[in-house]
């Protein structure tokens, strides 16, 4: 059985799979630094997979690396435009770093995506296409 020598091979140590399963363990046991280094080196090795990203888009956010959270998550989402938690998340990152501006659109989009619509609707329409409150 090989033997980790170095601090370091232990985060890299193992395959896909484990490491995957690894850093959820250090993720859920609020171990956000460990589980953010694992994921980040499981990132580099399959970049196209979202699920690796989100998990460390959200370590970065527990542990209050909020750029890195942010650059994370918009890679996330240029790889999948609807992804509705990743959408939320962008939002509650840029208002957590004081940019509620920036934050807006992105947690309106998530709320759309969410199937959340503002109190009132948007109206029904009538068979002629115009709007009418229900």
């Amino acid at each position: 059985m090989n033997e980790v020598t170095n601090e370091t091979g232990y985060y890299e140590y193992g395959t896909a799979a484990e490491r995957w399963d690894r850093a959820r363990l250090f993720f859920d046991a609020k171990e956000y630094g460990t589980a953010a280094r694992i994921l980040g080196s499981l990132v580099e090795e399959v970049p196209e997979q979202v699920a690796p990203r989100l998990l460390l888009a959200r370590a970065y956010y527990h542990s209050a690396r909020l750029a890195k959270a942010e650059a994370e998550l918009l890679a996330v989402l240029e790889r999948d435009p609807v992804e509705h938690y990743a959408r939320l998340m962008l939002g509650r990152t840029l208002e957590r770093q004081g940019r509620p501006a920036d934050a807006a659109p992105h947690l309106r989009l998530a709320a759309a995506l969410g199937g959340e619509f503002p109190a009132g609707g948007l109206g029904k329409r009538s068979k002629r296409g115009k709007r009418f409150r229900a």
